[in-house]
């Protein structure tokens, strides 16, 4: 027995940090695993380097030149001089601020509500989340497509389902449509809340993802004693859930409002940016300006005057994820916090009323009409509760939830429900809108016409082969990377996570434009390597900070028994901890290649060959002008759309504990 007390020793103190005296002059200059974290994070700063930051660089010098002719002028400042007075510009950026806020708003509100309602069902709830995240996974092309075919005036089935219902006097008394059948992406009073409603759908399954992952982790024990004190449901929802969830709140709501603050997809899918100028965020602008008219200088200026507020959502979740990860205290704390959340809400609702007092009314109205129906089932749940009818409370409850799931559930899985009935319907039912919302009778004439009429089986194809291609980069580089700096200590490590956040954070709209540049010089626009090597930009940063969160959960010491056994650093990384980081890395897989399956943007611009489309590219090109072959697009939709649905219901479980223990825990 002593002697297997006393055998381990030796191996402990091999394999143990060694001390300050050890240590050699450049490990004590650059840190103890400088050379193993070179090693591992050079793929990882050769791609980040070379098609973030390089063309970052060269957008810069860009935005200082003007096009005359073939050459391009140096003109100092003159292109962000003439931005003042550009008309454009300035509807641009309103217009994203707009779309941004009320998104934000009703996003953290269903996807809160809904996380709630989900979270309190002990049977279904894999298979409600799953459904919830449909429109998620789902292309954006996909969502475009479904969401203008639903909101068409005359033959839309939105129109014609409030006609049925009978809400349409409702809606008249309330001011939220001046005429009917309402032009909901035609009508400049209409136009921006329907492009708003439209994100929030797809939205809203990112929050409530989150939201679940972040109520999974608030202390069962923190409700118990709640209702111990006589704590009523809505001081367990104030002073429980919100504080619980505050940090995954803001997180989510300031990486949401950059991706939708830069959307440029999904407008352009939609309306265009019309009618006129009413929906065309500053992105749109930056493309017209840049790629349109060939401006690069002015285009490129387009995109960083907006950095300054890029920068500081950014800085506000740098901050936020040192904080949750014990680095830093929050500054403010108690009534101070308050304060200033009080000052910046009402600075933003009134810059709200200011840019659009129109939209601010339709927004006032729907909010105000929610908040009475949640206020009002509270009230009558307290109550019941009050009076010690807890059965009639608990079947009150129950109903409610029922109803709110059905609802909810309605208005996601509705626009896919139309798809896919639509895909099976003969093409004289889909022109002449017979049993529109029945195929009589099925068919598959709309697949059949695809592939004969249209190149959709190498559109395919092309989109198979570019996203696992870089999935496959992007998993191999972030896992060295994301072990690197959870585990390595080497100088620079956290300046080189600070620089992986903030090129994940970075959008597309400051980099399409450098990029498109370089690849004309290189050669290669309208080929699959200028998607393979441009898809890294935003599935790489992202991986990795994943990765590096999900690594850093996982407990130390299991790594430090192979180390003792003789294992090597590399070894134990390999045998130890890339089988316990088997949910973070599918969680990765899944996102990348969700993000590589629905990329516009980049193939958008980089793409003009019909050869060389991918499907989100290739499925916009068949619509020529008025001209939409609905059959043959809810096809296409519905086969686009079927794989990655696919892989998240196998992957759902392994995609929320990735969350809780990679991006939410920071």
């Amino acid at each position: 027995m002593r002697s297997l007390r006393t055998a381990p020793a030796p191996a402990v103190k091999a394999t143990s940090p060694p001390g300050p005296g050890s240590l050699t002059g450049t490990q004590r200059r650059l840190g103890r695993d400088w050379r193993l974290a070179a090693l591992f994070l050079a793929p990882t700063a050769v791609l980040v380097g070379a098609l973030v930051l390089v063309p970052i660089v060269q957008s810069f010098i860009t935005s200082t030149t003007e096009r005359h002719g073939a050459d391009s002028v140096f003109v100092g400042l003159d292109n962000y001089r003439s931005l003042a007075g550009d008309q454009q510009f300035r509807t641009g950026v309103v217009n994203s601020f707009v779309f941004t806020a009320y998104a934000e708003v009703f996003k953290v509100m269903l996807g809160l509500a809904a996380a709630l309602l989900l979270h309190r069902l002990r049977r279904g709830r894999a298979l409600l989340t799953g459904l919830l995240l449909v429109p998620w996974v789902v292309p954006t092309v996909v969502t475009a497509f479904s969401w203008r075919s639903l909101l068409d005036p005359i033959f839309g089935s939105v129109n014609a389902l409030l006609t049925g219902s009978g809400i349409v006097p409702l809606l008249a008394s309330l001011h939220l449509v001046d005429s009917w059948p309402a032009g909901w992406l035609s009508d400049p009073a209409l136009a921006m809340p329907s492009v708003i409603l439209v994100n929030v759908w797809k939205g809203v399954p990112f929050f409530t993802v989150c939201f679940l992952a972040g109520l999974k982790a608030i202390p069962a024990e923190h409700y118990e004693a709640a209702t111990i004190d006589g704590a009523t449901p809505w001081q367990r929802f104030r002073h429980v859930t919100l504080p619980g969830l505050r940090h995954v709140i803001t997180v989510t709501v300031t990486l949401s409002s950059i991706w939708t603050f830069n959307n440029f997809d999904l407008v352009w899918l939609l309306t265009q940016g019309g009618p006129g100028d009413v929906t065309a965020p500053y992105v749109l602008v930056a493309y017209t300006k840049a790629i349109l008219q060939l401006q690069y200088g002015a285009g490129a200026a387009v995109t960083l005057v907006m950095l300054p507020i890029i920068a500081g959502l950014v800085f506000v979740l740098v901050r936020l994820l040192r904080q949750d990860s014990g680095n830093r205290r929050p500054r403010w704390t108690g009534p101070t916090r308050t304060a200033f959340g009080w000052v910046v809400t009402a600075g933003v609702t009134a810059l709200l009323f200011l840019a659009s007092p129109e939209i601010f009314w339709k927004v006032a109205v729907v909010l105000g009409i929610l908040l009475l129906i949640v206020a009002g089932i509270g009230r009558v749940l307290s109550a019941l509760d009050h009076r010690g009818g807890r059965r009639a409370s608990a079947a009150v409850s129950r109903a409610g939830t029922g109803v709110a799931l059905a609802g909810l559930l309605a208005f996601v899985l509705g626009p896919m429900y139309w798809i896919a009935v639509t895909a099976f319907k003969s093409e004289s039912q889909v022109v002449m809108r017979d049993n529109d919302l029945w195929p009589t009778p099925w068919t598959l004439d709309q697949f059949g016409a695809l592939f004969t009429s249209q190149p959709f089986g190498r559109w395919y194809l092309n989109t198979l082969m570019v996203s696992a291609a870089s999935t496959t980069v992007a998993l191999l580089c972030a896992a060295l990377a994301g072990y690197a700096l959870a585990r390595l200590r080497f100088r620079g490590a956290q300046g080189f996570t600070v620089t992986v956040l903030l090129t994940y954070v970075m959008p597309g709209a400051l980099l399409f434009i450098p990029l498109y540049q370089l690849l004309i010089e290189a050669r290669l626009t309208d080929s699959l390597w200028s998607l393979v090597l441009t898809y890294p930009t935003f599935t790489l940063p992202f991986a990795t900070w994943l990765l590096t969160g999900y690594f850093a959960s996982i407990p130390v010491d299991l790594e430090e028994a192979a180390l003792v056994d003789g294992s090597t650093r590399i070894q134990a990384f390999r045998r130890v901890v890339l089988p316990l980081a088997r949910p973070g890395l599918l969680a990765v897989a899944l996102f990348t290649l969700t993000n590589a399956w629905n990329e516009f943007l980049f193939a958008f611009v980089f793409i003009t060959k019909d050869e060389y489309k991918t499907l989100p590219v290739g499925m916009q090109s068949m619509i020529a002008g008025d001209v939409v072959p609905q059959g043959q697009l809810a096809a296409a939709s519905l086969l686009v759309s079927i794989p990655v649905v696919v892989m998240y219901a196998f992957g759902q479980r392994f995609l929320t504990e990735g969350l809780t223990a990679g991006a939410v825990k920071g």
